[in-house]
């Protein structure tokens, strides 16, 4: 039995992760929860706007948030498999701006088999994440913030727990456009393990930049991933994306991951390869005084895609 619940354990790891990817767990901390930064090609940590999602992307920028914002999210991904999310954001005195957030993942059912592929019954899965964040502005355009993460995971009568924190910075200058950030995410290890070996978590070192052309409606965005690993080539570390802002009040985005198009691609009978779409992603917000919802479209794995749906309201 143990044989085969490992062998489940293997088999989640990799629906959440890259394909090709790793010996990592708790790989659903690499999917997009903002859809700004999931139309932006799904890794995206320097968008100033103000958006309570972006604590789960970079804690610094918590801190362009308005006061008393909550944030609801839900993702669609793999049959079967359903995701959400929430934050609060709230803001402290005249610096300082601090956020709780959780994220939940939730496999479904499977089945339990032994080694010789006998059923034995059924098994569910989930991972939790929960979350407090700090942001502090240093200075009148650099922002620095703190995320202390609490990473629960549940496969069958298996468990292990973990601890993490994220750490970012941003400069703004509102006046030339440009936004600058960089941020180490989920620096800790688990504190227990599912049996006793212990694994490494999804440690991400980033690199962003947006730049709003002066006096035009275009945002180009580019953001370096994993930086921690380079034993891959250089254009798989890129994430790019470009906003459209009509107005204050609407944005449409597209972005491309090309990490994701390259890991997404399948050889067809004729030796052609093709991502079927995935690294591509669009998607569009409108963002009114206290209400905003926002959703991007991607593709996460070749058999299905993906909508993220944000919907967030100031009390």
């Amino acid at each position: 039995m143990r044989k085969s619940l490992f062998v489940a354990i293997a088999s989640l790891s990799a629906l959440t992760a890259d394909a090709q990817e790793s010996q990592e767990v708790y790989s659903f901390l690499r999917l997009p929860v903002s859809a700004h930064a999931a139309a932006l090609g799904g890794d995206n940590i320097s968008i100033t706007d103000d958006d309570p999602t972006v604590i789960f992307h970079n804690p610094a920028l918590i801190a362009n948030v308005s006061d008393k914002s909550l944030n609801l999210n839900y993702m669609t991904y793999m049959e079967g498999v359903k995701t959400a999310s929430a934050s609060f954001v709230k803001a402290y005195k005249e610096r300082a701006t601090w956020g709780v957030s959780g994220q939940y993942m939730d496999y479904g059912t499977m089945k339990e088999t032994t080694a010789e592929n006998m059923q034995t019954g059924d098994f569910r899965a989930r991972d939790i994440a929960v979350a407090g964040s700090l942001a502090y502005l240093l200075g009148n355009r650099l922002s620095g913030g703190i995320t202390l993460r609490f990473i629960s995971s549940t496969i069958g009568r298996y468990s292990s727990a973990a601890v993490a924190a994220d750490l970012g910075v941003n400069f703004y200058d509102a006046e030339s456009g440009w936004s600058v950030s960089a941020v180490a995410k989920n620096l800790g290890g688990q504190i227990r393990a599912y049996d006793d070996e212990f694994e490494h978590i999804p440690l991400d070192l980033q690199l962003g930049f947006s730049k709003r052309l002066v006096g035009s409606p275009l945002r180009l965005t580019a953001t370096l991933t994993r930086l921690n690993s380079w034993d891959q080539g250089f254009v798989k570390h890129v994430t790019v994306g470009a906003d459209l802002i009509l107005a204050d009040y609407l944005y449409l985005a597209a972005g491309y991951n090309f990490r994701r198009a390259d890991e997404m691609k399948i050889t067809d009978s004729e030796d052609a390869a093709s991502s079927h779409g995935a690294g591509l992603s669009l998607g569009g917000g409108l963002q009114l005084q206290r209400f905003k919802l926002q959703i991007a479209y991607a593709k996460y794995h070749v058999s299905t895609s993906s909508l993220v749906i944000n919907a967030t309201y100031q009390l």
